[in-house]
């Protein structure tokens, strides 16, 4: 398999600067120290690097695996975007450049929204280049004693590989939370109950009507066993709170295109019996629906350039590893390692399952075997996503926890530095037998929200617990929240927002909780966040960025961007 510098040079990619990131990985680091620290290549922490040092921080970006970008450059290429109006900012700025690198403007369109992983990787480390970011890879945080602090400061952060990295500020831009766990911030995961902070849609539900079995399927065999893949613990009582996760999945990039398709891989502990229920599923949907099944009765599709889709979850028994990701939060990593390898074998069993057994209707398997990999994407990880879906982990506890009120009554703040707007989004929890004895799927929500802005508030801890962290992804939220706002232009949104207070808290010598928000929204403003809603706020904001951004050299429609100097 190819290593992360072949991946980065590789032509599709265009990335000219990966090898000098990579090598970067390579060099000692000593004692050195940093006015920025970010920790994590997400999109969050892809932004939270770039805007600081655009503000003239001497910056690093430590990534503990090989890749820059988390799930935007990992297979989710089908963006979450809501209401486009309300994108802006270092997002904004993401998916005009993917607009330049597709060349929208034949089309009289300046975005595009949906870039394939090998191109969003491209642009984030042609933007990390351009400002001139540090980026290490394969740079973990020791499991333990990782984080040394002074006093509610942070002083330096201690890698596996014995690096130590001092730094004024610094980020967790992580899907994880380590850091932030590490420097004694308050967190939670799962969910709260109704109680807590007074959400209709918090804790388990009481009926959930999408991704679920819409006729009744038994969930014990002729024996009296339980089937795989349905859990024997008790569902909980409506309203409740609980540990439970979200399910996670990887976005599988696909293609039909007989060129660059590989065929659906066989784990090697494939073991078809895992997919009982599913087997039985198909001919129950079939007469359900009045016709054949296809491959994407299971699987949500979203095309995307050049041949490909970027695949998600969808219906009763689909990608999503339900109930099997409880440990991760809080997971050591040895036993994250074991739960990502264990989606990684369900999944592709699944879809190797519905290419290839013979239980299955020949037509559907003819279907779904049309599909495969795509052979372009993914070449250091055998085509195969580099990033688990994370939908949610730990969530910090600051001083303001974001709640399902901040998403529907109380929209505006006075704090604001971006703007949300997609629905309450949380995948289903668990998989359980109900008081009749059938196959039912719990936790999942879809309620629209209006348009609402995001306060600074959310990126803090308490002060009494650390004044020179930020926290873009593992922020300040309520599970109701967090299942809205988890969306990955918002992660973007909220990590520009945390380069820029970044910027302000060092060069001013004061806590991340006391830094000037005017001055922090007025920078923002000018870099092109949108803060109301309006298509023509959006125009204006992207005119900022154009103004700020000017192309440096165009290659044949692969155009890297460099920041130009206001006069």
């Amino acid at each position: 398999m190819k290593g992360a510098a072949d991946a980065g040079s590789d032509t599709k990619l265009g990335m000219k600067t990966g090898w000098l990131l990579v090598m970067s990985a390579c060099l000692a680091m000593g004692q050195e120290s940093y006015d920025l620290v970010v920790y994590g290549g997400t999109a969050a922490g892809m932004a939270t690097a770039v805007a600081g040092a655009r503000h003239g921080l001497k910056t690093v970006l430590l990534e503990p695996r090989d890749h820059i970008g988390g799930m935007v450059s990992g297979g989710l290429s089908g963006t979450d975007v809501g209401r486009i109006e309300v994108i802006g900012g270092m997002a904004l700025e993401f998916y005009w450049r993917a607009g330049k690198h597709y060349e929208m403007d034949r089309h009289l369109q300046q975005l595009a929204w949906m870039p394939e992983p090998g191109a969003a990787e491209s642009i984030m480390r042609q933007m990390l280049a351009d400002a001139g970011v540090r980026v290490l890879f394969r740079h973990r945080l020791a499991e333990k004693r990782g984080v040394v602090k002074q006093g509610t400061r942070v002083a330096e952060i201690v890698m596996e590989n014995g690096t130590r990295v001092k730094g004024k500020i610094f980020a967790d831009c992580t899907y994880e939370g380590d850091l932030m766990a590490q420097a004694g911030v308050s967190y939670t995961f799962g969910r709260e109950g109704v109680p807590q902070y007074g959400e209709s849609l918090a804790g388990v539900l009481k009926f959930t009507r999408n991704h679920q079995f819409p006729m009744d399927i038994p969930a014990r065999d002729e024996k009296g066993q339980l089937l795989p893949e349905v859990s024997a613990e008790p569902r909980g009582e409506p309203g409740s709170g609980d540990k439970r996760i979200q399910a996670y999945n990887f976005r599988v990039i696909a293609t039909t295109v007989e060129a660059n398709k590989v065929p659906w891989p066989k784990p090697k502990n494939y073991d078809p019996k895992r997919y009982e229920l599913l087997a039985r599923y198909v001919p129950a949907l079939e007469v359900y629906l009045g016709r054949p099944a296809t491959f994407t009765d299971f699987t949500l599709m979203r095309t995307i350039p050049n041949g490909k889709v970027d695949v998600n979850n969808r219906g009763g028994f689909s990608s999503d590893y339900i109930g099997k990701n409880y440990k991760y939060p809080d997971g050591t990593y040895a036993e994250r390692e074991k739960i990502w390898q264990e989606h990684v074998d369900y999944q592709q069993g699944l879809y190797y399952f519905l290419a290839n057994d013979p239980r299955l209707p020949a037509a559907l398997r003819t279907d779904a075997a049309r599909w495969g990999l795509a052979k372009d994407e993914f070449p250091d990880t055998d085509h195969w996503p580099n990033q688990l879906y994370v939908r949610e982990g730990r969530r910090m506890t600051g001083e303001f926890v974001a709640t399902q009120k901040d998403l529907q009554t109380e929209r505006t703040k006075q704090d604001a530095i971006g703007m949300g707007s997609y629905n309450s989004d949380s995948h289903n929890v668990q998989r359980h037998v109900s008081e009749t004895g059938i196959v039912l799927n719990e936790g999942n929500v879809e309620v629209p929200v209006q348009p609402y802005q995001i306060p600074y508030r959310v990126l803090l801890p308490r002060k009494a617990e650390a004044e020179n962290l930020l926290v873009p992804v593992c922020f300040s939220a309520s599970h109701v929240a967090y299942s809205s706002l988890r969306m990955e232009p918002q992660y973007m949104i909220l990590g520009h927002a945390a380069g820029v207070a970044a910027a302000l808290a060092a060069q001013r010598g004061v806590a991340v909780q006391e830094i000037p928000v005017d001055e922090l929204q007025k920078t923002l403003l000018a870099e092109g966040a949108v803060f109301e809603l309006g298509l023509e706020i959006q125009t204006k904001a992207l005119a900022r960025i154009r103004n700020n951004f000017t192309p440096r050299q165009a290659t044949g429609g692969r155009v890297p961007w460099a920041r130009q100097e206001s006069k």
